[in-house]
C-alpha cells in the first residue's frame, strides 16, 4: 500500500500532511510513504529529515503521485492538483465542501473516494484521528498569545513600588477545544478570564480551568455528537442582548464559536464592540467560516472606535511545526483503521469511516455535502 503526500500549494499554507517520526511508525508497519520534494520544507522538515526515517522522496507531484492507494494532505485540493492526480483514487483531508463545491463536484466525475476530516464522528473511539480538534488546539493557544501581544496592557497583576497593575480581563466565546486552550493559556498568562458557550455542559471544564463560566438565561442549545446546533435569528438575538454587559467588562474578547459546514454565528455586534475600552482587543477564530464578530476580515486587522479588530485566517498553519506533528497523527490513526494487513481495505460499515466519507467511487454521500451543493 502506497501513501503519498504532496506539497500544500493554497495560499498562507505551510503545514504538512506527514512528518519524519510519525511517517516511520506507518513505514515501520509495511505501508510504503512517497514524499514531494520540498513537501515539509516550510513546517521545518527537510527532504534529508524524511529520508533519514527511510522515506521516499519524489522529484515531482506527478512522480510522488503515481502508483498512490492514498493521497494526504492538509487543504482542500486545488484544480492544479486534482489534475495530476489519478480517478478513482482515495484522499485524506479537509475539504470544507461548502467552501469548494466545484472541487467535490470535480473529485466524483474523477471516481474519487474522498474523506474529510471535518466530518470525523465526535466519538471516544475517533479522539486520536480528530484533526479539529488538534488544529483548534492550536489555534486558541496562539489566539490568546496574539491579543496579550496587541494589547497595550499587562496580562497578569503585578504588584510594584509603583502601585498595582490589575489583571486583563479576557472573555472567551465558545468553550470547544479551541476556547478551552484560548481559557488555558489566557490563565497561564495571568489574566482574569471568564467563558461563555450555548452548550451547559462545558460549564464544567470551564471552572476546571479557573475561569469563571458566564450564565445566561438561555435554552441549551447541545447539537449532535457534541457540537452547538445552528442558532436560531431569535436566539442569537437575544443572546447578544444579554452578553452586552459582559463585553463591556473586558480587554480581550476571543470568538471561536463554528459549527462544521455552517456559517459561523455572529455573537459580537458592532454596537457591542463599539461599548468596549479604547485599546481592547478582539480576536474572531471564526472569522473565516463568516466571523462571530461582523466587523471581521479574514487576514485582516482592524481598527473600529479604538478597537483592533483581528480577523484570522488558517491560524494552526501559524505555529506549523507543532500543527503538522498533530495533524499527522490524525492522518496516520485513520490510515491505520483503513489498513489491514498493510493492504488498504476500508470498513464502511465502520462510523468513522462512513461518517467522514464524502464521496464514495464517485458517489457524494454525505447528506450535509449534498444539502451544501444542492444535490438533494
Amino acid at each position: 500500500m502506497q501513501l503519498s503526500i504532496i506539497k500544500e500549494t493554497r495560499e498562507f499554507e505551510k503545514r504538512v500532511a506527514m512528518v519524519p517520526d510519525v511517517a516511520s511508525k506507518l513505514t515501520s508497519a509495511g505501508i510504503d510513504i512517497l514524499m514531494e520534494s520540498g513537501a515539509g520544507l516550510a513546517s521545518g522538515f527537510s527532504d534529508d529529515a524524511y529520508q533519514n526515517k527511510g522515506i521516499k522522496i519524489a522529484k515531482t507531484r506527478d512522480e510522488a503521485l503515481s502508483g498512490a492507494d492514498i493521497v494526504a494532505k492538509v487543504q482542500p485540493f486545488t484544480e492544479d492538483e486534482l489534475n495530476s492526480i489519478s480517478d478513482s483514487i482515495t484522499t485524506l483531508s479537509f475539504l470544507a465542501p461548502g467552501s469548494y463545491p466545484d472541487i467535490i463536484r470535480k473529485m466524483a466525475k474523477k471516481s474519487m473516494t474522498a474523506f474529510s476530516f471535518e466530518l470525523l464522528p465526535r466519538i471516544s473511539r475517533a479522539q486520536s484521528m480528530d484533526a479539529l480538534s488538534s488544529q483548534a488546539t492550536v489555534s486558541g493557544y496562539l489566539a490568546t498569545l496574539t491579543c496579550a501581544v496587541n494589547l497595550p496592557l499587562f496580562f497578569p497583576m503585578f504588584m510594584t513600588a509603583a502601585g498595582t497593575v490589575p489583571p486583563a480581563k479576557v472573555f472567551v466565546m465558545g468553550a470547544g477545544v479551541a476556547g478551552l486552550q484560548a481559557i488555558a493559556t489566557a490563565r497561564r498568562l495571568g489574566a482574569n478570564v471568564r467563558a461563555y458557550d450555548v452548550r451547559s455542559a462545558a460549564a464544567d471544564e470551564v471552572k476546571s480551568l479557573g475561569a469563571t463560566f458566564v450564565v445566561l438565561e438561555l435554552e441549551n442549545q447541545e447539537g449532535a455528537g457534541g457540537y452547538a446546533k445552528e442558532q436560531s435569528a431569535e436566539f442569537i438575538a437575544k443572546q447578544q442582548e444579554l452578553m452586552t454587559d459582559q463585553v463591556a467588562q473586558c480587554n480581550v474578547i476571543i470568538t471561536t464559536a463554528a459549527i462544521p459546514g455552517r456559517p459561523a454565528p455572529k455573537l459580537l455586534t458592532q454596537n457591542m464592540v463599539e461599548a468596549m475600552a479604547e485599546g481592547s482587543v478582539v480576536f474572531d477564530l471564526a472569522a473565516e467560516s463568516g466571523g462571530n464578530c461582523e466587523l471581521s476580515k479574514p487576514g485582516e486587522t482592524i481598527t473600529h472606535k479604538g478597537v483592533k479588530i483581528i480577523g484570522a485566517r488558517n491560524v494552526p498553519s501559524q505555529l506549523p511545526t507543532h500543527a503538522s506533528f498533530l495533524y499527522a497523527r490524525n492522518v496516520a490513526e485513520l490510515v491505520n483503521l483503513m489498513t489491514k494487513d498493510s493492504k488498504f481495505e476500508p470498513d464502511f460499515e465502520d462510523e468513522i469511516i462512513s461518517g467522514s466519507c464524502v464521496i464514495q467511487k464517485g458517489s457524494i454521500v454525505n447528506e450535509m455535502t449534498k444539502q451544501l451543493l444542492g444535490d438533494s
